[in-house]
């Protein structure tokens, strides 16, 4: 049995296999409507979402399945006290697989341990977002036609944004990808992501501070907000919130077939201006993010062809 807690869990090979089956289910949903009927999808989310969660559960139903979970861990029996060891168990007896999220780092992973389904790490504290990553690398391969051989920016909160983190971790494994990394020194990039990820295998990258700077070497450009749930207080949280905003006055410094991405939701850093722009694809990203949510439940369950 399978589960995913990290982008790494799946090979190279395994993730083209699985961007294929995301693109033919693009392309042929009807084949796909009816494959789940009969089988279930818990979501528990100990922690507030809209994207993922939802995502999850459309994903579910397009495939014929159904879901039951809760979406906030004040309405589960974690309000009593019930380990998350304890929930899976429970969880297992009732469900085919499990998509969780959960605020403390590593939790799935404990699930995992404990669990007769597969598991999918949905997002755990700042450490990990392994189906958002998922997302972003079907949105660049089915819109820029590859996965390497570009220089991508991440802007905003490097320090506690964990798209970010499980982003550069899937990467790395691509030929030829440089990363240039916008931010405030407050939110640069963790040390052992600079020590253990980039240097360690020798991947080119550049910190800097204005978003202006970078904006004609880069390919594609992820922008994320800055996480008022991560701070430990809110003066920190006020001085650094508005910190970037990428507007048509930036983005005419880019190439014209850069791509901006984010994982979303937005507040400011990005003027809703830009939407219009073509070069703008979040928006897509988001049904990228069904595409490929399907195609891993199916993968997980045994059931792609």
């Amino acid at each position: 049995m399978k589960h995913l807690m990290s982008p790494l869990d799946f090979t190279a090979a395994e993730l083209d296999n699985l961007f294929d089956l995301a693109g033919d289910i693009e392309k042929f949903p009807a084949k796909y409507a009816h494959i789940c009927n009969g089988k279930k999808l818990a979501t528990c989310f100990y922690e507030p979402s809209t994207r993922t969660r939802l995502s999850f559960e459309a994903a579910m139903i397009n495939l014929g399945g159904q879901v039951l979970g809760f979406s906030d861990a004040a309405s589960s029996s974690a309000s009593k006290g019930e380990s998350v060891s304890d929930t899976i168990r429970m969880i297992s007896c009732y469900a085919d697989i499990c998509a969780m999220r959960h605020p403390k780092e590593g939790a799935p992973m404990v699930a995992s341990t404990k669990s007769r389904i597969p598991v999918i790490n949905a997002g755990d504290g700042g450490h990990q977002h392994p189906t958002q990553t998922l997302t972003d690398l079907l949105t660049i391969r089915s819109l820029k036609g590859r996965l390497g051989n570009f220089t991508i920016g991440l802007c905003g909160d490097l320090k506690f944004g964990r798209t970010v983190h499980s982003l550069i971790n899937a990467l790395i494994r691509y030929p030829n990808i440089k990363f240039i990394f916008i931010s405030p020194v407050e939110l640069k990039i963790p040390d052992y992501i600079r020590e253990d990820v980039l240097r360690k295998n020798n991947i080119p990258f550049e910190e800097v501070i204005r978003l202006e700077d970078s904006m004609a070497d880069l390919d594609l450009l992820y922008m994320t907000r800055v996480q008022r749930e991560r701070f430990f207080n809110e003066e920190d949280y006020v001085r650094l919130k508005d910190f970037y905003i990428l507007d048509k006055e930036k983005m005419a410094l880019a190439k014209e077939d850069m791509l901006v991405l984010h994982p979303l939701p937005r507040v400011n850093e990005i003027s809703v201006e830009v939407d219009e722009d073509p070069r703008a694809v979040y928006f897509k990203q988001v049904q990228y993010g069904v595409y490929v949510r399907m195609a891993l439940i199916l993968t997980l369950l045994e059931l792609s062809e």
